[in-house]
């Protein structure tokens, strides 16, 4: 008799048989994204949070350096630095590039540079100084506008904190000959001038040619007054 697909003989007719048994090839897929989700995981999809077994993905976009995630690029600082420090137009900087396009994190060292050298003469005038540079280019910024400039706030505010590194650079000239008061003095007075002249000629546009002094002037005041917060005149 047969069922199926076997057939069943009787032991006395039977002989030797041997064989094999094919069986399909099975594959489990404990993983795929076609096995069927678990119960625990069908209850938190169909109550709404599904969420809670979702993986993030790292976007490469995400993963910037720092200085980029801040946005300081230390090229362009450098270059406004030599820039301010070097104003002769016969150099042949851009120095345009100071006022157009400016920045916020290089003005806030040249401001915190000065600041700590302060810190020798007199400490408590740190955060003095940071206001000072704040409210002083806001002054400046709004008489500008008054005397109709072109400028924004930020513009003034960069090329303000940025022309104080002449006041950083006679610094160490003005500890060595502190003793000599007339040297010390041509000094001082060539540390104002050289920051006046690199800020004024930035600020200072074509569209108020006749009222410069009227700007300039302030600025001039605002770089005496950040060198007596170091020197103490």
């Amino acid at each position: 008799p047969t069922n199926g697909d076997f057939t069943f003989v009787s032991s006395t007719e039977a002989e030797d048989l041997s064989g094999t048994i094919d069986a399909p090839d099975v594959k489990l897929d404990m993983g795929s994204d076609n096995a069927k989700d678990p119960y625990a995981t069908m209850f938190l999809r169909k109550r709404g949070y599904g969420w809670l077994l979702e993986v993030d993905e790292d976007d490469p976009e995400d993963n910037k350096p720092l200085l980029e995630e801040l946005d300081i690029d230390l090229k362009d600082i450098y270059y406004k630095i030599r820039c301010v420090l070097m104003p002769m137009p016969s150099l042949g900087f851009n120095r345009q590039v100071v006022r157009d396009n400016p920045d916020f994190w290089g003005p806030l060292a040249v401001v915190l540079l000065f600041s700590m050298i302060s810190i020798y003469g007199q400490f408590r005038v740190v955060s003095w100084i940071i206001t000072i540079w704040i409210f002083g280019s806001l002054t400046i910024f709004l008489l500008a506008r008054v005397l109709g400039g072109e400028v924004s706030y930020g513009q003034v505010l960069g090329v303000i904190g940025y022309s104080l590194l002449p006041l950083i650079v006679i610094v160490p000239l003005l500890l060595v000959i502190g003793g000599f008061d007339v040297v010390s003095t041509l000094i001082k007075l060539f540390g104002v001038f050289w920051a006046a002249y690199s800020a004024a000629s930035l600020l200072v546009g074509n569209e108020f040619k006749t009222k410069k002094p009227l700007l300039i002037y302030p600025i001039f005041l605002l770089y005496i007054y950040f060198l007596s917060l170091y020197t103490g005149i």
